[in-house]
């Protein structure tokens, strides 16, 4: 009898085993329960230990760690997106009208998609002032208009996704050498409930 005892609560474990290995958690069920938060500083370097710990030695680690005075103060989410970049940014107006550098900009933003994107520079209204804003996206917009664009005018803000960023400082179409401002659209969430730094092709 003790022996049939034994058995039975073993028999119970199996089949919940098994049922634990049918249901896999999507990243849409863990990011749904967790929530919105600001991003730190902690938070970029994570990642790019993560990224490149595997490939990198000891020391191009060292070299990628970035001190805190590279930082802004995030936002905390209390912000819109104009009144963050007016707290961050102060003298905006002396930096806009100092800038005369082709195929640059002052300031970067980088968010996950082309939608976010304009989304972002209709909410900028309030601080962009007189300032010539770039889309830098892939959407319905080919590269090489965008490095033609580049060369011609004098743009202050750009906005856009990693991938078509990172094309155009590959293709020599944008400088960053002149660029001041990076902001990453770290908190905003897609239908599937993923930020930027969840896609891994970011």
């Amino acid at each position: 009898p003790t022996e049939c005892f034994l058995s039975q609560p073993e028999e119970k474990q199996e089949s919940t085993v098994k049922a634990k290995r049918r249901k896999k958690k999507k990243i849409s069920d863990v990011l749904q329960n967790s929530a919105p938060k600001p991003g730190v500083p902690a938070d970029l370097q994570n990642l790019l230990t993560q990224h490149f710990g595997e490939n990198r030695s000891v020391i191009e680690i060292e070299e990628l760690k970035l001190s805190d005075s590279c930082f802004l103060p995030a936002n905390d989410l209390s912000h819109s997106f104009s009144s963050y970049l007016k707290e961050i940014c102060p003298k905006w107006a002396k930096l806009r009208r100092n800038h005369k550098e082709k195929k640059s900009v002052v300031m970067l933003v980088l968010c996950s998609s082309a939608l976010r994107s304009l989304e972002l520079i209709k909410s900028m209204t309030a601080f962009k002032g007189d300032c010539k804003v770039l889309k830098l996206f892939a959407k319905h917009i080919k590269i090489k208009e965008q490095m033609s664009m580049l060369e011609k005018g004098v743009f202050h803000i750009g906005v856009g996704t990693p991938g078509r960023v990172k094309a155009l400082v590959e293709q020599d179409g944008l400088c960053l050498n002149s660029t001041k401002y990076m902001i990453l659209d770290w908190n905003w969430r897609d239908q599937k409930l993923r930020r930027m730094m969840d896609i891994p092709e970011v």
